[in-house]
């Protein structure tokens, strides 16, 4: 078998139906989808078997317990017969044709990795967020000496997972327990040392639904420290590759702490938690003020600095408006009138 799409879930009962009806037509006797259920307890299991009934090259497992998002990725790779596997996300959608053009690529150059590009959508999936996640249009080949350029061109799209499509061989062949409990499992796997042969295609095969991730409630430890420990945490690659990806110490970035703060991910609790013991010099007075900024007054300023740069329409001013508990009527007429989302004129916008 060529290709496996490798599917780990936990509690999607609403969105995995939709999933799969734009996965199962691209099913073929040389492609399988491997279904990982991390013990959900929402009815999914009856929403795959009504789905993949008719389906034969679905298989769906259902673990005793759940083990997290990272070894649940691993166990499903584990559980695959194809020779890549393809790692999709359980509430994303792919686009049509496009497991056939992951499978034109790989009969093109075989290669260890290919990372596909991915559309953004609103949660809803109504309107459009970002059109692309990769800096390029078209297709780029690397090879083992351009190891800094992947992380650098493809490093920000790979913090999705359903980019990712990796020679199932290789997977096994490197550690992955290391990077459990990460969120990242993949991006360890992958960056752990050079590659031969990578391809990265700046289409969008992929649908994200945005604004609906299972890690909504831990995003700031997560964006400020867990996805830049790991990204910093590669020996063989450059500091330059390494800061086009993230900064070392995001938390130390004024506007970050702001807009977190806005979205309702950073307030004292979360100072005391990360900080209270962490060397952080005179920058301190910043963490504990940005903590204490009232978080509707944080969703204000923040809109309208967004606004302002011309950023209203993108994925960031979304999670403020749509997604933060702090969202509110000055927030969205800053935006409204120096942007104009579409989903914030309709009824997608989703906040009161």
């Amino acid at each position: 078998m060529k290709l496996s799409l490798c599917l780990a879930t936990y509690m999607r009962a609403d969105y995995i139906g939709q999933t799969l009806d734009t996965i199962l037509p691209q099913l073929t006797d040389d492609v399988e989808l491997v279904i990982l259920d991390g013990a959900s307890t929402d009815g999914t299991d009856e929403v795959v078997a009504r789905h993949a009934r008719g389906h034969p090259r679905v298989r769906y497992i259902r673990a005793p317990v759940k083990s997290g998002f990272d070894a649940d990725y691993d166990n499903c790779v584990i559980a695959a017969r194809g020779e890549y596997c393809w790692l999709v996300a359980d509430d994303d959608l792919l686009v049509e044709g496009a497991v056939a053009k992951v499978l034109q690529l790989i009969a093109v150059d075989a290669p260890d990795l290919i990372v596909v590009d991915a559309e953004v959508r609103d949660r809803g999936l109504d309107n459009v967020l970002e059109e692309r996640r990769l800096p390029f249009v078209g297709e780029r080949r690397y090879r083992r000496r351009d190891w800094d350029e992947v992380l650098a061109d493809t490093g920000n799209a790979l913090s999705f997972v359903g980019c990712t499509v990796i020679r199932r061989d290789i997977w096994l062949d490197r550690q992955r327990e290391p990077y459990f409990g990460s969120w990242f499992v993949h991006v360890g796997v992958i960056f752990q040392a050079p590659l031969e042969r990578v391809t990265a295609l700046g289409e969008a095969l992929v649908v994200i639904r945005f604004g609906n991730a299972n890690w909504s409630a831990k995003t700031f430890e997560i964006w400020m420290f867990k996805w830049p420990d790991l990204i910093w945490g590669f020996a063989e690659l450059s500091a330059r590759a390494k800061a086009a990806v993230t900064p070392r110490e995001p938390w130390r970035r004024p506007l970050r702490l702001l807009l977190y703060r806005a979205n309702g991910a950073y307030d004292l609790d979360a100072y005391r938690r990360f900080f209270s013991g962490r060397r952080a010099g005179a920058h301190r007075v910043l963490l504990v003020a940005s903590a204490l900024v009232p978080g509707r007054l944080a969703n204000l300023g923040a809109a309208a600095l967004l606004a302002a740069r011309g950023l209203g329409r993108t994925s960031g001013a979304y999670l403020l408006l749509a997604c933060s508990p702090y969202a509110n009527g000055l927030s969205r007429g800053a935006v409204r009138l120096l942007s104009s989302p579409a989903w914030l004129r309709g009824t997608g916008a989703g906040v009161s």
